[in-house]
């Protein structure tokens, strides 16, 4: 790659503020770095926490984090990919052999989690600038906002051929978390009762890896009638408006009065934490995929804490992108796993801030820069 790259890119300076769309430059890469061309960046809800000020990150920054392209270019020592490769990105990257990487919980990795507060590169070195010089911050070691990135080439995974980038860029953080969660995490045996409560884009992957998981019949919760139709197109069999009805109540009529076998929250509000601990059966498993602040607090019924009942909070469902990525893609192209219904718009980089606002007002799943 030759020094002096650069592109443009959505930059957020300031919280509670727009994102602005300026030039930026790349590089230089080191070795086992990759430069990926973007070709489509989805948004997502913790992009909207920076942006609110409710997930500090260092500014400036590039955010987004969905994201898919080619690779463009090879650092020094890169022989796993090769320049044209379709790519999605992980945002986990991970040494491999700290204390969490040995027991294989790369999501817990040592120097990822110490360097992630500061938002540069893996190595704690940043590979992008500003116009003038300063340091550009990248979200979760991506900064998908851009033309281009700069990743470690263990982030880009390699795509089976066909899968068009703005689908493919929904895996490396919505589909992953969600179909993770019921795929790798939840434990779902044959036949069981699964509710998956919240079905935006993360709570509609998790009903369809718990179809694939071999669920017996799934319960969606969500108050907005047109995800509770997504929620069924998407496998579930059973639907219910937590504002008119009982889950807890409706997963004890289902099952002879136990409660469904596994709970998985994806709303990311205290009530639907509460509520996925209520409707669990006793010895069940809950699988929290939603978040509130980190300072934020969350009461329970402590009764419905009892009974053996286990709970776990997965950031990335488990996550083994190597693997999981070209599986879902294949999945995809093979008709069984639905992302098309989960883009409610592509959109250009400079309507980026409009596409922010219609999430926050809830009237998106997921809206998709799309990059010419």
């Amino acid at each position: 790659m030759k020094d002096g790259l650069s592109c443009r890119a959505a930059v957020l300076r300031e919280v509670g503020r727009p994102m602005a769309i300026e030039r930026i430059a790349i590089g230089p890469l080191q070795p086992g770095d990759v430069l990926v061309t973007v070709e489509a960046a989805s948004l997502c809800h913790t992009d909207l926490e920076v942006i609110e000020g409710q997930l500090g990150l260092a500014l400036p920054a590039v955010l987004g984090h969905e994201t898919a392209g080619r690779i463009a270019a090879l650092g020094e020592g890169v022989t796993s990919l090769a320049v044209g490769d379709p790519v999605v990105l992980s945002w986990n990257p991970h040494c491999g052999h700290c204390f969490y990487c040995a027991r294989a919980q790369p999501i817990l990795c040592e120097p990822y989690r110490a360097n992630g507060p500061r938002a540069v590169h893996f190595d704690g070195r940043p590979r992008l600038r500003c116009d003038d010089g300063g340091t550009l911050h990248q979200l979760m070691y991506l900064g998908g906002f851009s033309e281009y990135v700069v990743v470690p080439a263990q982030q880009a995974v390699r795509m089976p051929p066909g899968i068009p980038a703005d689908r493919a860029c929904l895996l490396g953080c919505a589909v992953m978390t969600g179909f993770g969660a019921a795929t790798h995490v939840a434990g779902i045996a044959w036949g069981a009762t699964v509710m998956v409560i919240g079905a935006g884009a993360v709570g509609l992957a998790a009903i369809q890896g718990a179809r694939l998981a071999g669920a017996g019949r799934i319960i969606a919760v969500d108050p907005n009638p047109a995800r509770r139709a997504m929620a069924e197109r998407a496998g579930a069999a059973t639907l219910c408006d937590p504002k008119a009805a009982d889950p807890a109540a409706l997963a004890a009529s289902l099952t002879a009065g136990r409660g469904a076998d596994v709970v998985i929250e994806a709303a990311g509000v205290p009530a639907a934490f509460r509520m996925s601990m209520e409707a669990v059966r006793p010895g069940g498993q809950v699988v929290w995929l939603g978040k509130v602040g980190v300072q934020e607090e969350v009461a329970f019924r402590w009764g419905a804490l009892m009974q053996e009942k286990r709970i776990t909070r997965s950031s990335y469902g488990g996550a083994r992108p190597a693997e999981d990525f070209p599986a879902m893609a294949q999945a995809w192209l093979d008709g069984a796993l639905d992302l098309d219904s989960l883009i409610t718009a592509r959109i250009s980089l400079e309507q980026i801030n409009e596409g922010f606002a219609a999430l926050k007002r809830g009237e998106a799943i997921r809206s998709v820069v799309v990059f010419p």
